[in-house]
């Protein structure tokens, strides 16, 4: 009883603080009224207009009100390229994916689930998370054969213990949805998913071959005028990943960059010691295409990869300065440099290649083949 006449004490002390807040509104609205009122004189009535010219004035501006307010707030949130938090219901774009052959198996990081994805939808996430939309529409048809194929081989050699195909990271090809592509993009989306699925669309089923077997398609960002030789970065001679010229890349936003690293820094991550007070005593050697083949720094030895991973470079082309207690680092291309170059493929497609000319230049000696003609075994595995 006791614990009820608490309650029933505390709802009629709510009770009445709400009844007196209600009374002193009511009583503002009466003194705000008040307050608004006039006497008028007959002069008031002179040159006064009709009485309807007033309340179809105010009818006028509540409607402008409503129709111009909710567009001034919504306008500023979505700007071109902005991220959209506040689409609901069902994607919907113009062009549609063809039938695909078989799903893909992708380990989704965020979820750490797989995700069973129809091939030509998988290359459609792959190309539009891999290579800018706004590129050239034949430079996105390459991206989407190299990914294709990319993704056949894999799936013929690559496979191993786990539970799917491929991850969703570097580790593979980088893959988005178009819920996350969505987000991205925001009032972009339509127009950049629909050219990203044409670029898929006109190259359905199609993949690279060299002596009728899918190719290992590498692809990276950009050049230092150069593809990269195999060998030269992997270790492994691949007749058609030779080094060819891409001369285009020096325009590209990516192809110059530098880095000034710390030299205690530096000698952790290299897992060396290095002198802080002297000149430090570096020699190099360079592969075909300029980049760095062997370094050795205070008489270490690492390749230009190592080199380059281990301190994060963009690329192994890198020249070194020492300034003081650092070194400065200058790299021109990104990416490893084998295969296709994505911005050298776009200022291609810019000069009016096709699709099938960008790959043939970066890829050597290859064919244009499809899955049905050249993997039948893969199709009847799925």
């Amino acid at each position: 009883m006791k614990k009820y006449d608490a309650n029933n004490k505390r709802w009629k002390k709510r009770q009445s603080e709400l009844l007196k807040q209600i009374k002193k509104k009511r009583a503002s609205q009466v003194f705000d009224k008040a307050k608004k009122v006039v006497p008028i004189s007959p002069r008031h009535f002179r040159n006064q207009r009709p009485p309807w010219i007033i309340p179809v004035a105010f009818l006028s501006m509540v409607i402008l009100i409503i129709l111009v307010i909710p567009t001034l707030v919504v306008l500023p949130f979505i700007e071109k390229g902005e991220k959209s938090q506040m689409v609901e219901g069902p994607i919907e774009t113009e062009a549609e994916f063809p039938e695909s052959p078989f799903t893909v198996e992708v380990m989704r990081q965020a979820t750490e689930k797989v995700e069973e994805i129809p091939l030509e939808e998988y290359v459609a996430g792959v190309v539009a998370s891999e290579m800018p939309a706004d590129f050239e529409l034949e430079a996105l048809k390459a991206q989407a054969l190299a990914a294709r194929t990319y993704t056949v081989n894999h799936l013929l050699h690559g496979g191993g213990e786990e539970e799917y195909d491929v991850t969703d990271t570097v580790e593979h090809q980088v893959y988005k949805s178009e819920e996350e592509l969505l987000l991205e993009w925001g009032s972009e989306f339509t127009e950049k998913m629909n050219k990203i699925k044409r670029a898929v669309n006109e190259t359905s089923g199609e993949i690279l071959v060299y002596e009728e077997q899918p190719i290992t398609a590498a692809f990276f960002s950009t050049s230092n005028g150069y593809t990269e030789n195999s060998e030269d970065y992997w270790e492994t001679e691949v007749p058609y990943l030779r080094s060819v010229e891409s001369p285009w890349d020096k325009e590209s936003p990516e192809f110059l960059d530098q880095k000034t690293i710390p030299i205690e820094e530096a000698a952790e991550l290299l897992g060396i010691e290095l002198p802080l007070d002297t000149p430090i005593y570096m020699e190099e050697s360079r592969t075909e295409s300029g980049r760095v083949k062997q370094i050795g720094i205070e008489g270490h030895f690492f390749s230009g990869r190592e080199f380059r991973e281990k301190l994060n470079l963009k690329s192994s082309d890198f020249t070194i300065r020492q300034n003081n207690n650092h070194l400065v680092i200058t790299t021109e291309g990104y990416g490893h440099g084998v295969g296709m170059s994505q911005y050298g493929a776009n200022f291609m497609a810019q000069e009016g290649k096709t699709y099938q000319d960008i790959v043939k230049h970066f890829y050597q000696g290859v064919e244009i083949s499809t899955i049905e003609d050249s993997v039948p075994t893969l199709l009847a595995k799925k």
